[in-house]
């Protein structure tokens, strides 16, 4: 039966070997996600009681919230997952992606543009599917937000403002991302034998200049950023910039609360101008949810911003003292102090040229047009679809979890970095806050954790800071 096997697969033509080939992955890398995830919600639903080890640092009710909202998350990765499988599958069999391309091609005939047109139909492909991708992901996302989120205390959003945000945010990636592509198609078709170089080049420019203004230009097209107001906090996170030579030149506090109670801190930007990103809802003194009474005053609070964006209290005391936040920055800082954004930089550029580099062997291969129903074109833009997201899909999964271990040890060397700055006993308690205060289950599956966990379990980064100080 098994020769009988090999000998039919040996007599399928070069493209529907390809064509199997890229099925048969994704169906693997699905299986062994969802094997994992298993394992996970298997630790999710037998540990019920609070281990030993963590008796001083989480208390039971703060365990069990937690459990029961990871639970409820991978309950829901498993059948998104499987939909976005299933979804994925169906596209590829029943030639979704030429049928896609053939109406994109009749869009343009409307407006008395032929064949030759190749990167305006590209284009109008491009937004057809992303406004596929967006209409099918939204009852997901919208499940996600007002289903398991609300549940579990974490949302602040009304229907109308996520709505409102989901098209907007749809439409400022049409703005970015057709340009960009229509640049690329046009220095791939010119470029000549060394367009990948030049390719390259431009995918560069705009990661740096995207990166550049994104918090300037772009962010605030969703979240208010306010600077942070003169004070204690502002002037010792400017005292520890300085200590390390970090070229800070502003401090913003984002209204993140308007959509959910999940904290956060970044830094951002190129050279001698570095800013910090700090969520209200980190700062202790800050987050509106907080903010009980009707008599609180909240602070740097937007009145004029309509009801439906204002956060709903929920969870009480969130948040981190100025001396957990000066411990967390010290972490963040430690990431530019010790390179990792630069290294991070360079592994991406240097894997962007790689992937840059096959795909101007392989974008002349007929088979792979063939194999996925493009039988009288070759289309730049599928072709870059086809090599980037299928043909390079066991590299990008290798490449993806060598990633996540390098993230693991970014992260020790960040936290080991805010420990010789004095901040140990600070970084300790605000990690126990942030656990608490996002409901991160402190238990992790090894093998799951291996593969998916960018930055390591809470137990062991605790046990490398070497526990609170003691008095």
């Amino acid at each position: 039966m098994i020769s009988t096997m090999l000998q039919t697969i040996m007599e399928l033509s070069v493209e529907s070997k390809i064509f199997y080939a890229v099925l048969l992955f994704s169906w693997a890398v699905y299986l062994w996600e969802a094997y994992l995830a298993f394992r996970q919600r298997r630790m999710y639903r037998t540990t019920t009681h609070v281990p030993h080890e963590l008796g001083k640092i989480m208390d039971a009710e703060t365990f069990e919230k937690s459990r029961l909202y990871q639970l409820d998350k991978s309950n829901f990765g498993f059948w998104s997952g499987l939909y976005s499988e299933a979804e994925g599958t169906m596209i590829l069999v029943l030639g979704g992606i030429p049928f896609l391309w053939n109406i994109s091609g009749s869009v343009i005939a409307h407006f008395g543009l032929g064949a030759e047109y190749e990167i305006s139909q590209s284009l109008v492909f491009l937004m057809l599917a992303t406004l596929f991708s967006a209409f099918t992901g939204l009852p997901w996302s919208l499940y996600n937000t007002f289903v398991i989120e609300e549940k579990h205390g974490f949302n602040q959003q009304t229907v109308g403002f996520f709505l409102k945000d989901a098209l907007k945010k749809f439409l400022v990636t049409q703005c970015i991302l057709l340009p960009v592509t229509s640049l690329l198609l046009h220095i791939i078709k010119m470029g000549g034998d060394y367009f990948f170089i030049y390719a390259w080049l431009f995918t560069l420019v705009v990661s740096l200049v995207l990166v550049t203004i994104y918090a300037d230009y772009i962010a605030p097209l969703f979240d208010k950023f306010t600077p942070l107001p003169e004070g204690e906090l502002k002037e010792e996170i400017e005292s520890m910039a300085k200590s390390i030579s970090f070229p800070l030149t502003k401090v913003y506090v984002v209204e993140g609360s308007k959509r959910s109670s999940h904290s956060n801190a970044y830094f951002y930007g190129f050279f001698k101008n570095k800013r910090i990103v700090l969520f209200d809802t980190l700062l202790e003194d800050y987050s509106p949810l907080n903010q009980g009474g009707e008599g609180d005053t909240d602070q740097g609070k937007d009145n004029s911003v309509p009801e439906e964006t204002n956060a709903k209290p929920k969870n009480k005391k969130q948040g981190c003292s100025n001396s957990e936040v000066l411990a967390v920055l010290g972490h963040e800082l430690g990431h530019w102090k010790l390179g990792h954004t630069v290294k991070n930089i360079l592994i991406s550029q240097m894997n962007s040229f790689l992937c840059f580099s096959l795909f101007a062997l392989l974008i002349g291969q007929k088979e792979l047009f063939l194999a996925f129903g493009f039988h009288d074109s070759q289309p730049t833009l599928i072709g870059l679809m086809i090599i980037f997201q299928f043909i390079f899909s066991p590299y990008n999964e290798l490449l993806s979890f060598c990633l996540t271990v390098l993230s693991r040890r970014f992260e020790f060397q960040a936290d080991a970095f805010a420990k010789g700055m004095n901040r140990a006993s600070e970084l300790y308690s605000a990690l126990i806050k942030l656990n608490k205060d996002n409901l991160g289950f402190p238990v992790a599956d090894w093998l799951f954790s291996m593969w998916h966990y960018s930055h390591p379990p809470l137990l062991e980064r605790l046990r490398a800071l070497g526990g609170p100080k003691q008095d």
